[in-house]
């Protein structure tokens, strides 16, 4: 089915800055942050995968796509199931392992949910997340309070 997406994990990074045209994101709500290291924890040892949307610059809320599918080595969703929504900013998922880069799966998973991708991973505390442009390049998102 060419409509679903399956992440796995193999690893590359380089830092990259990200300027948007058409969205300007400042940074990530902190409760919301907090939210999706829960999530992890809760979806441990498996993966999950939601997707981002913000408001007015900040990513503010997660979208739990229904038909959603999450194994140890892997999370997929739906294309078909993606909000019709100018304020999808990216996407967020874990990796139950801990390494926080985006294998060749989420590289060519990125472009098509947005510009932002966050991945999470084990221990899942504070500092176990990074940001992602959508062509895979790490990029910095303030944490707004």
């Amino acid at each position: 089915n060419s409509n679903l997406v399956t992440f796995s994990n193999s690893f590359f990074m380089v830092q990259h800055t990200i300027l948007s045209n058409t969205m300007t994101i400042r940074g990530i709500q902190q409760d919301l942050l907090s939210l999706l290291l829960q999530m992890g924890r809760d979806a441990h040892p498996n993966e999950f995968v939601a997707l981002l949307t913000e408001r007015r610059g900040v990513i503010d809320e997660v979208d739990l796509l229904p038909g959603t599918v999450a194994r140890e080595d892997s999370a997929s969703l739906l294309y078909d199931m993606m909000p019709l929504s100018t304020h999808v900013a990216g996407s967020c998922h874990s990796h139950p392992n801990g390494v926080l880069l985006p294998s060749n799966a989420d590289i060519r998973f990125f472009p098509r949910t947005g510009r932002f991708h966050v991945i999470i991973g084990y221990p899942y505390t504070e500092q176990d997340w990074r940001c992602f442009s959508s062509d895979g390049q790490h990029c910095r998102m303030e944490v707004v309070a």
